[in-house]
């Protein structure tokens, strides 16, 4: 009977061993968090200027050109700002909307058109989840382009130089994973809203341009990482 209970607790040994060398495989919830955690992440551990590349393409649509096919133009960075607190570059309705769903700082850059007509700032607002996030893009939207949220950041010497919050033409944001990505736009001149040009092709081309800077921000600071794999070792 020793020598039975003794086989029985070796085969039981030897079948834990198999199981903690075999490869471990995430459950979908224990891979959902550990995404929300890499992307929760990334404005910490990212450098600035992958956050905010030095050069976004962005596409005209055919449309605007009363052509067959669309045209695509490529925005340069003019400069990052420091990392400033959530209800400092913010218009006073995004800062309170902010604080309510736990902002801990916002991240900005500022970009030029190709044609260094426009003036694009971009704000990544980092929330405490997707959730929160989220619920603060709702309660932003609203009618029209421009709505509360970041304010304009210009850099003296640059073409951006004239950029101020009251030439600003556009307010809008987008909603990313934790971050709340808000952007503003304008025309390099500093010309007021009252005063901007009405021409169609004028606002659809800043429109377009603001859109496809933020647009790209957004897209690689709230992509999903490579599904997560555990090395079938002990202890993974």
């Amino acid at each position: 009977m020793a020598v039975v209970a003794g086989l029985i607790g070796l085969a039981a040994s030897l079948g834990g061993l198999e199981i903690r060398l075999m490869p471990r495989h995430f459950t979908a919830a224990e891979q959902q968090k550990i995404i929300s955690w890499e992307i929760g992440k990334r404005w910490r551990t990212w450098p600035a200027g992958e956050i905010f590349p030095a050069s976004i393409a962005y596409q005209l649509p055919a449309a605007s050109l009363a052509s067959d096919t669309g045209l695509t133009l490529t925005a340069r960075r003019v400069g990052i700002a420091a990392e400033a607190p959530c209800g400092a570059v913010t218009d006073s309705v995004a800062a309170q909307v902010l604080a309510r769903g736990g902002c801990a700082a916002v991240l900005r850059a500022t970009y030029a058109d190709a044609a260094g007509a426009f003036v694009t700032t971009v704000g990544v607002a980092v929330l405490p989840s997707a959730r929160a996030a989220a619920a603060a893009n709702t309660t932003l939207s609203g009618s029209g382009s421009l709505r509360p949220g970041i304010r304009a950041t210009a850099f003296p010497g640059t073409l951006t130089a004239w950029f101020a919050d009251p030439s600003r033409q556009i307010s809008l944001t987008i909603s990313v994973g934790p971050y709340l990505v808000m952007y503003t736009a304008g025309y390099t001149d500093g010309r007021p809203l009252a005063a901007a040009d009405g021409t169609q092709y004028a606002q659809t081309e800043l429109l377009t341009s603001a859109q496809g800077i933020a647009g790209y921000i957004a897209g690689k600071i709230g992509a999903p990482p490579p599904p997560a794999a555990c090395p079938g070792a002990p202890g993974c």
